[in-house]
């Protein structure tokens, strides 16, 4: 399926039903040549709107996957780059990729690290995290950063209700929770979890001042919003 090169149908097929982190080993050798790697318009869009806002030494992706977000952070940092993830095969493929970082595997519900890093950025994970547990996430990414560290990550804009866009979502989370209520282990990837004012008050309350920018290069809807906005979340 989406090119020659990417999984079948069956494949993933074997992969929905699978835990998440055996669903993305199975995938990982496949996973870059899939729609659901981070376009490298997005990564170069954010890498861009983050420049005036370092300079930046350490660097850490969160859910690092097979490395897309790796790149943004040798862009941008001046020092070691590190990636998380609990998938030991999109690790493996990150190790290929970028050879020179440090990839550690582990939950990121309860991250090994001290406050060692001055910039934390993360791509298209966050669906992985039911709401229940993205206070979690933001409490540790919080305690990994340096005072006035930031975390980084885009959000696009909720698609218009009523378009195609809108039903193909619902559709999709909708599967996904007759899927999960039925089969065991779950999957767990909701696309209609995260949004910004839910998203903006969990990180106010792990201990981040929060703005967002729109990302300009991305595009804007019909009625002038930005299609995708960056949001900035520092610790204090």
């Amino acid at each position: 399926m989406f090119t020659p090169q990417g999984p079948t149908a069956r494949e993933l097929t074997v992969q929905a039903f699978s835990s998440v982190e055996r669903g993305y080993d199975l995938l990982a050798s496949k996973f870059d040549a899939t729609p659901f790697r981070t376009p490298d318009l997005v990564l170069s869009a954010v890498t861009e709107a983050l420049r005036p806002v370092g300079p930046f030494d350490t660097g850490l992706d969160v859910c690092c996957g097979t490395g897309a977000g790796l790149s943004v952070l040798r862009s941008l940092c001046a020092g070691r780059v590190t990636g998380v993830d609990f998938s030991a095969g999109m690790l493996e493929q990150a190790r290929r990729s970028h050879p020179k970082a440090t990839l550690i595997r582990a939950d990121v519900l309860a991250l090994p690290f001290a406050p060692a890093f001055d910039l934390a950025v993360s791509f298209g994970a966050f669906g992985h995290f039911l709401p229940r547990d993205q206070l979690t996430l933001f409490r540790q990414i919080h305690a990994s950063l340096r005072p006035g560290g930031l975390l980084a990550f885009p959000l696009p804009a909720p698609p218009r209700v009523g378009s195609r866009a809108y039903w193909t979502l619902l559709g999709f989370d909708a599967a996904m929770r007759v899927r999960n209520a039925v089969w065991r282990p779950p999957f767990v990837m909701y696309y209609r979890t995260f949004r910004l004012p839910d998203v903006r008050d969990r990180l106010t309350h792990a201990g981040f001042t929060v703005e967002t920018r729109a990302i300009d290069s991305l595009g804007h809807r019909p009625d002038g919003s930005p299609r995708c906005r960056l949001v900035l979340a520092r610790r204090a």
